[in-house]
This record gives structure tokens, sequence and C-alpha cells, in this order.
């Protein structure tokens, strides 16, 4: 129904059912598992060593501030899922009007932003996988690449997660 902020009025049972088959709790719910996927990679394989020196170094070109942006990200966008998902859940008994505004200007202001981040993400992450040489690569290869191809496919889910909080 059409009520204020894109939710009927306040007040009525809840329905798990029809609250999963929201299309905005679906993409909420890709993009949590998508921001798990890179932090997971990087933070299991993002980091190798060399055979003859055993200190860590970020498969990304030896360049740590790639391997925390990545994973610094992935964080706050699964911290953020979670955090959404929750409003999303509350969003239909709030009665406040003006609390929904703010509610939803704080998602449509987070959803552009972290679209924005994984899309530099996506770019920083190809460009440093690009300079990084074949031999510096013992294992972690495939986690990288999955990294990568998950940052893109983050700047669709946010995309739409924007398009929805609009």
């Amino acid at each position: 129904g059409g009520g204020a902020y894109g939710a009927a009025k306040a007040g009525g049972a809840f329905d798990l059912v029809r609250f999963v088959q929201q299309p905005q709790v679906l993409a909420r719910i890709v993009s949590a598992v998508f921001a798990l996927i890179v932090f997971a990679c990087l933070v299991g394989d993002g980091y190798t060593s060399q055979p003859e020196n055993p200190q860590l170094f970020c498969i990304f070109n030896h360049n740590e501030d790639a391997c925390r942006y990545g994973i610094g990200i992935g964080i706050l966008a699964f911290l953020a899922c979670i955090f959404f998902f929750m409003v999303d859940v509350y969003f239909p008994q709030i009665s406040n009007t003006t609390d929904r505004k703010y509610l939803v200007l704080a998602d449509v202001g987070f959803s552009g932003l972290w679209t924005f981040l994984w899309f530099i993400g996506f770019c920083f992450l190809t460009n440093q996988w690009s300079w990084t040489r074949a031999e510096d690569v013992y294992i972690g290869a495939d986690s990288a690449r999955a990294a990568i191809t998950f940052s893109f496919f983050s700047i669709f889910s946010w995309g739409l997660l924007l398009t929805f909080a609009y």
C-alpha cells in the first residue's frame, strides 16, 4: 500500500514469507553475501608469504592498502546490510513519518556511497592485480580473482539497493 515513505500504515502482523519475497530484502541479502565473500577471500587468502621469508604481504602487488580497502568495505557493507535488514523488519511498525524519512534517506545515502566505494574497490583491486607478478602468487590467486569479481557484482547489488531505497 501507499503510505508514508513506501510503507503501509504502522501496525499489523509480521509475515516472514511476504517479507523475504520483497525485492529490497532479497537484494540486501545478496549484497551481504557478496560482501562476505570479498571479506572472506581477502582475509583467508589475501595475504601470503614467500618460502624464504615468513613475513606476510598482500597478494595484490604487495600493496597492503588494497587488502585493507577490500576488507574494510566488505566488513562495513556486511554490517550495514544487517543494520538495514533490521530496519526493513521494523519499518512497517514505525508510525512517525519523520523517523521513516530519515531511515529512507540514510538508506539512499549509504547505498549510493557504497555503490561508489565498491566501484573504487573493483578498480583498485583490478589495477593492483594486473601489476602483480605471477611468481609472487603461490596460493590465493583464485581468492584474489573472486574478491575482484564479487566487488564488481557488488556495484550492481548496491546500485539496486539504491534504486529500491529511492
